[in-house]
């Protein structure tokens, strides 16, 4: 499965027709989620027969298709099955209970309710929400699958605009010829990653260079807000709304950086070689950290390991991820622990005199690990699947995927 993502160019008052229909499927989800609270023993598709019954009672409901209506039931049904997983496998803190959805920002159709036009460069949406035409602005080419392989259409709003993702299942494997090296990499904040080879790259540190910037347009936003129109329940000034605007852009910026140099970067790991070992980090516990949350969010360590798990199952390569712990500490050339602080960057073994960085000794140890993980197939760290099959999963369930961009 693939993702396809275009801008769509149309009308303002089909974009309010747009934000029509993603209110009404956010309504429709948290309808189906306040049902499953009141009602014990529901199943999916008891969810997808109660979208019916609110198209009945709820004329606005009732304009929308009746496929996307299901989409929002399943997007509910995604967030439910989740929770009872982490109950059955005990995991550690919260759950992760379903909660109500207050800014969704997607609408989702599955196979009725759109069109698209011969040239295949426009979409129709044909339900009562009076969508319309609106044109496609992209560089893929959408000729070269039949239309039968598009299982989704998306509608997603964004701060520059709005965009339609087209969910594609193909194969995604591609026979590559083996490079014969293998890799270990650790994570980290001084060097983004350093491998077993003595290779470093250093963090872009995107946000830290935008934060300037993002500083100044929110105080230009909040010197917008006024307080006395909040407490009277009237909407704020559009000048207002210009500046939030301008604000999310700015962020929505440094988001799209740090996921083209994740992905350039794991396209790079990957293509070089055959098995690429990982630190399995939990980064939801790592940015608990006070005094280093804000880097671990901008390093992206996660958005990386994400596409280097993609690409690893795209192009037939071993990824295997590896418990951290250690990794840093235990020398690697005669496995003594050396216990060292965090700004301690050199490895001196007292045991085997053996000097080196602390990134890349904690590498060559993560790709010790990785070698002797190999052998068991499907086994991972902690026990949970790689990215692209969550993602492969959830995708179905509506939820986002995995997107590539025309230069790869």
């Amino acid at each position: 499965m693939i993702i396809y993502e275009f801008k769509i160019k149309g009308k303002d008052k089909q974009y309010r027709a747009i934000d029509d229909a993603i209110r009404t499927s956010q309504f429709i989800q948290n309808k189906c989620l306040r049902q499953w609270m009141d009602v014990k023993g529901l199943n999916k598709y008891d969810l997808n027969k109660y979208c019916a019954v609110l198209a009945d009672l709820f004329p606005f409901a009732n304009e929308l298709n009746s496929m996307a209506r299901q989409s929002a039931a399943e997007r509910a049904w995604s967030a439910i099955s989740r929770f009872y997983d982490n109950c059955k496998k005990k995991s550690k803190g919260k759950k992760g209970f379903p909660k109500f959805k207050k800014h969704c920002r997607s609408v989702e159709y599955k196979t009725t309710g759109w069109k698209l036009s011969t040239t295949r460069k426009a979409i129709t949406f044909s339900d009562k929400k009076g969508i319309g035409r609106l044109k496609l602005k992209g560089t893929y080419d959408l000729n070269h699958y039949d239309i039968k392989q598009i299982k989704r259409v998306r509608l997603v709003r964004r701060a520059d605009g709005y965009y339609a993702q087209f969910a594609i299942s193909v194969d995604l494997h591609i026979e590559t010829q083996p490079t014969g090296q293998v890799v270990g990499i650790d994570l980290g904040l001084k060097y983004f990653i350093a491998d077993n080879k003595g290779n470093v790259e250093l963090s872009p540190q995107f946000y830290r260079s935008s934060e300037k910037q993002l500083n100044r347009a929110n105080r230009k936003k909040s010197k917008k807000y006024d307080l006395a129109k909040k407490k009277d329940k009237k909407p704020q000034s559009t000048n207002y709304h210009k500046a939030r605007v301008r604000y999310a852009r700015k962020h929505l910026r440094v988001s799209r950086q740090r996921k083209e140099y994740c992905k350039r970067l794991a396209y790079s790991v990957i293509q070089s070689n055959d098995l690429v070992a990982y630190e399995d980090l939990n980064v939801k516990g790592l940015v608990c950290n006070r005094h280093l949350a804000k880097s671990i969010s901008d390093a992206g360590w996660s958005t990386f390991r994400q596409w280097l798990e993609y690409f690893g199952h795209k192009y037939g390569k071993v990824t295997v991820a590896v418990p951290p712990h250690n990794t840093s500490q235990n020398c690697s050339n005669c496995g003594t622990k050396v216990k060292k602080s965090l700004s301690t960057r050199t490895h001196v073994c007292p045991q085997c005199n053996y000097v080196e960085d602390r990134d890349v000794n904690a590498s060559i140890n993560i790709l010790k690990r990785g070698l002797t993980t190999v052998g068991h197939t499907g086994s991972y760290a902690w026990g949970d699947l790689p990215s692209w099959a969550v993602g492969a999963n959830l995708l179905f369930n509506g939820e986002s995927g995995n997107q590539e961009s025309p230069v790869l």
